[in-house]
């Protein structure tokens, strides 16, 4: 039986093992995949899966009703994987000049497997990773990224255009590497 919020909330507010399981059991798939987006290494995303989940179960009693649960939850994983980053010193680089925008999309082959992409998105250093997951995967602006990552939104932008960028080459690469092994 898949989770329901609206039935398992009293269960999971007081601190029900069967409750929590099942929320961590219909959830961690979904979460853990956020963590990995936002974390290079995967024992760090998984240091920030387990952190975000405590959050989540000591923070129930804030989750308002309005909005979706697992929206909620998604943006506990999120501002958790940035609080990580963010104690890293993440380094963001500006870029003064002006900067052709990059169409990603218009690179990617439609048989090219996602786990080349993920393996890509993952290559990418810490401050494009973040740039590149918060406007083309969770939706924000480049104001939003501004003021959450405390930069610039020039630098949000250039942020956002080389991450583009070295997607294109490592995926072109990478196409190339795989060419060269079926010929």
């Amino acid at each position: 039986m898949p989770f329901d919020p609206q039935i398992n909330m009293q269960k999971l507010s007081s601190g029900d093992p069967v409750a929590q399981r099942s929320l961590y059991e219909a959830y961690k798939a979904v979460l853990f995949g956020i963590c990995r987006r936002y974390i290079g290494d995967y024992h760090e995303a998984e240091d920030v899966f387990v952190m975000a989940m405590t959050k989540i179960f000591k923070s129930l009693d804030q989750y308002s009703g309005d909005g979706s649960f697992e929206g909620w939850m998604k943006r506990i994983v999120v501002n958790e994987s940035l609080m990580h980053l963010r104690s890293k010193k993440m380094h963001f680089q500006e870029i003064e000049h002006q900067l052709v925008p990059i169409d990603i999309e218009e690179e990617l082959d439609a048989s090219m497997d996602i786990a080349y992409i993920i393996e890509a998105i993952n290559e990418l250093p810490d401050g494009y990773r973040t740039v590149f997951n918060l406007y083309e995967v969770e939706g924000y602006k480049h104001k939003e990224i501004a003021d959450e990552l405390g930069i610039s939104i020039n630098t949000s932008k250039s942020q956002l255009i080389l991450a583009k960028k070295k997607l294109r080459e490592y995926l072109k690469k990478k196409d190339k590497d795989l060419f060269r092994k079926q010929a």
